[in-house]
């Protein structure tokens, strides 16, 4: 069998918080679900996205949230249209999510990137990068 992405797993550290950035960005989450130590998401792609306050720390005795202004993934969210990633951009930095890059076209996609309130990066995108002209 060839392996398979199932899931994408989100430790946060408040869930209504983690939960108020991605519904804003588009992720319908039911409101009930801010009190719950896990919640899971599937979206219509068929992946997954979890978001969780206990099991990295009940399991993996080492584990420390990182800290400071780095980062080691980017989620990215595909947003169809480059009008779609400028009016969704405008809206979390207006809501007072910190913008890492504002909306450009790269060498890949045109894209533009916010951090959630844990300081995951995530990348808004209009197309897909192994398409896209350089």
């Amino acid at each position: 069998m060839e392996i398979q992405l199932s899931m994408l797993g989100v430790v946060v550290s408040d869930m209504a918080a983690a939960l108020r950035f991605y519904r804003l960005l588009g992720l319908e989450i039911p409101p009930g679900d801010d009190e719950k130590p896990f919640v899971l998401h599937r979206m219509g792609s068929g992946v997954t996205i979890f978001f969780d306050t206990v099991f990295a720390d009940r399991y993996d005795p080492d584990h420390v949230m990182p800290a400071g202004a780095g980062y080691r993934t980017l989620f990215e969210f595909y947003l169809g249209e480059d009008a779609a990633v400028d009016a969704k951009y405008a809206q979390l930095t207006a809501a007072g999510y910190h913008g890492r890059m504002a909306p450009e076209r790269t060498s890949g996609p045109y894209a533009a990137m916010v951090e959630d309130p844990d300081g995951n990066v995530v990348l808004l995108t209009s197309d897909d990068a192994l398409g896209a002209a350089d």
